[in-house]
């Protein structure tokens, strides 16, 4: 266990938390309400850590203020998209050290114990589990665990469903519906009447839950990530499709074969720094051709197997359309046919993302694939 240790008064120490994987503070101070925004910037620039003892709401304000400062030195466009993105992502690891050096304790029932503080020990139990003594974290962490119990309470509507998801904390939101669409209005194999599917890293359980209201008599659903599965349980019984859906994991794929197998992997293929980055980079494919190395072999005759990708990893030149071929057809596979759809999040308009123009021309695609 880490432990980060600091003086009020006295020497003390708290267990350090951290979703992203931010390294353990090496030096602590206690920061109040007198700190000015230059001097938090700086010392968090340094490396030292302000553990936050005034009041709540000037901390979320001293963190605008922090996160301005950081804004300064985000990089443009580069000249080759590739290069614009490690940029970014350098710039973002970098905007989350510095903003991550502001914190809050939690005591031992998760209580945040600040002026104008909100009352969190919900929050932090269904994002943590149950507490285990005081605790560290980041600002900006707990910001996240509080805005995703908002989300899990209010869900998130998805029109293919006609209600809507309730994404846990740390399991990707089904905010980009254009996918869930293509697995909605895609023809089934054999023209209806599957008897079994997988959906495979299911997340929310969107896709599965999907499938069972298309008719599909079985869907069984894996998942890596414990908190994933809790969280397709969960919305898969919302949603009344309990009958329909198994979920299981830790494995990608069940045992058995199925009539139709679906896979939505991480869209760009770069190494994640945290658990919460599983959702969108997938370190060499390596979910990908997980997928499709074993569709073959799991598929009933005449099934199918349907790949959903963005072609966001192409434009950005780190992922080849001749890659990806190659990988369907050395799994001994064929296409049948695909679907595409265009992406309607905001970034798409968002022409201050130096990425805008690779978000912009993005196609998103269901690949039909079937044994060659």
């Amino acid at each position: 266990m880490s432990t980060i240790h600091w003086i009020d008064a006295q020497p003390r120490s708290a267990r350090w938390h951290s979703e992203s994987g931010l390294p353990l503070p090496r030096q602590v101070v206690v920061a109040d309400d007198r700190m000015k925004a230059a001097v938090a910037y700086r010392l968090a620039c340094e490396g030292t850590a302000l553990l936050w003892r005034g009041d709540f709401q000037n901390a979320r304000q001293l963190l605008r203020a922090m996160d301005r400062r950081v804004g300064r030195t985000a990089p443009g466009a580069a000249g080759a998209p590739a290069e614009t993105f490690r940029l970014y992502r350098r710039f973002r690891a970098h905007r989350a050290r510095v903003l991550g050096k502001l914190l809050v304790l939690l005591d031992e029932e998760y209580v945040l114990d600040l002026r104008r503080a909100p009352d969190v020990r919900l929050a932090c139990t269904e994002a943590y589990g149950p507490p285990g003594g005081p605790m560290a974290v980041a600002l900006t962490e707990l910001l996240g665990v509080i805005s995703a119990r908002q989300w899990r309470e209010k869900g998130v509507y998805v029109p293919a469903l006609g209600a809507p998801v309730h994404p846990h904390y740390g399991v990707f939101a089904p905010t980009r519906g254009e996918y869930v669409d293509l697995v909605a209005r895609a023809p089934l194999p054999g023209g209806g009447g599957v008897r079994t599917a997988f959906d495979l890293g299911t997340g929310t359980g969107v896709l599965a839950a999907v499938l069972a209201r298309r008719g599909v008599g079985q869907v069984v659903a894996t998942d890596v990530s414990a908190r994933a599965r809790e969280c397709a349980r969960d919305n898969v019984r919302r949603l009344g499709v309990e009958r329909a859906v198994r979920v299981t994991g830790p494995g990608l794929y069940p045992e058995g074969r199925a009539d139709l197998v679906v896979c939505n992997p991480p869209w760009l293929p770069a190494r994640p720094v945290s658990d919460l980055d599983l959702g969108v980079y997938d370190a060499g494919g390596g979910m990908l051709h997980g997928f499709l190395d074993g569709l073959a072999g799991r598929l009933e005759p005449g099934g199918e197997g349907w790949l959903v990708l963005s072609d966001l990893a192409e434009r950005l030149g780190l992922r080849s359309r001749e890659e990806l071929m190659a990988a369907v057809e050395g799994a001994g596979l064929r296409v049948v046919d695909r679907l595409d759809t265009r992406p309607r999040h905001a970034r798409v308009r968002d022409t201050d993302d130096p990425l805008h123009a690779v978000r912009a021309a993005e196609v998103t695609s269901l690949w039909r694939l079937a044994v060659a």
